[in-house]
């Protein structure tokens, strides 16, 4: 049996994640996933036998991507505040990439199950919260459960993006416009998240 060509392999889930991520079409099919990347589709199905086997590739490279990033950010050597700015820094510029690969991310997981998060590595969060719980005591930073500053931290980032098409309608913005408002987020968040000093 010839070997694979993994060069093809990964043109094609790189074609897939623009598809899904950056253009939002998550429910392309095989033969448009093959068409965007040049290949025929009996090329795709040597790869990937099924447009599931695709997805489930894909979406475990989109997990071990994010815990990559949350793990370099809440790690990083920095006083909390730099590291919640450089989160958002980081994030923000992924999201706004790829805006739809956390609605692909919580459609996959919701539909084929939480067996699928198995990426995610939990220490390093932990010991964010726990630089949150002490920021709390410090009163730079409201007093709540510390899981509810990530959640309000990501909620801020993901939110405006996921909802971007019913926002530039509602507020008559241009995509233009959007982005603006998208790139003055980072101060914004933070503002939000801490304590005037």
């Amino acid at each position: 049996m010839p070997l694979k060509n993994t060069g093809t392999e990964q043109h094609i889930k790189d074609t897939a994640k623009r598809l899904l991520f950056a253009e939002g079409k998550l429910h392309a099919t095989t033969q448009e996933i093959a068409d965007a990347a040049g290949v025929n589709r009996t090329a795709l199905h040597y790869y990937f036998r099924s447009r599931d086997q695709l997805i489930a590739a894909i979406f475990q490279e989109a997990m071990q991507d994010l815990s990559q990033r949350l793990n370099e950010c809440m790690t990083a050597d920095q006083p909390f505040k730099a590291k919640t700015e450089n989160i958002i820094a980081v994030f923000l510029r992924h999201m706004i990439a790829f805006p739809y690969q956390e609605t692909f991310l919580v459609t996959e997981i919701n539909t084929l199950g939480k067996k699928l998060i198995t990426n995610i590595q939990s220490g390093p969060v932990k010991s964010y919260l726990e630089e949150a719980a002490d920021e709390m005591k410090k009163g730079t930073i409201e007093k709540m459960h510390p899981a509810h500053f990530l959640m309000n931290l990501f909620s801020l980032l993901s939110y405006p993006l996921i909802m971007a098409p019913l926002y530039q309608k509602l507020f008559q913005v241009s995509g233009k416009d959007f982005k603006e408002l998208v790139n003055e987020r980072a101060k914004i968040i933070i503002n939000l998240l801490f304590k005037n000093q």
